[in-house]
């Protein structure tokens, strides 16, 4: 309440499966999330939008253990879309980024396509 007394946004990191606690945190004052681990067990995006996206902004979700290191660029940008149509469908709520950290092992042109499809299709969509 403090936080938001001043105008602060709150943001919470919790890594994997939360959905469990999303209710609490949401009442305890959360506003943003981070990050959306989507390949965890209950944290489907769509869903994830769908009960709690009026209430809070999600933050993160581009799968960073298997796609954005060891994917092609194609593999990255289809990964961006289907972020951005699952957590801004509506065009508001979310902050594309990572799952975590971008690991050394991800090649530059992995990174540079993860922005640029965010830019070009956030654009569009």
């Amino acid at each position: 309440d403090l936080c938001h007394e001043f105008g602060i946004k709150v943001f919470h990191h919790d890594d994997g499966s939360n959905r469990i606690f999303l209710p609490l945190l949401v009442e305890m004052g959360i506003d943003i999330l981070n990050p959306v681990q989507w390949t965890c067990p209950s944290m489907d995006m769509v869903e994830l939008k769908s009960e709690f996206g009026n209430r809070i902004c999600f933050h993160g979700a581009v799968e960073n253990q298997r796609v954005l290191p060891f994917g092609t660029p194609s593999d990255v940008r289809a990964e961006v879309r289907h972020c951005i149509d699952s957590l801004a469908s509506d065009r508001t709520g979310y902050i594309l980024a990572p799952c975590h950290n971008i690991q050394a092992n991800t090649p530059v042109e992995n990174v540079i396509a993860m922005y640029d499809e965010a830019w070009q299709y956030g654009r569009m969509s």
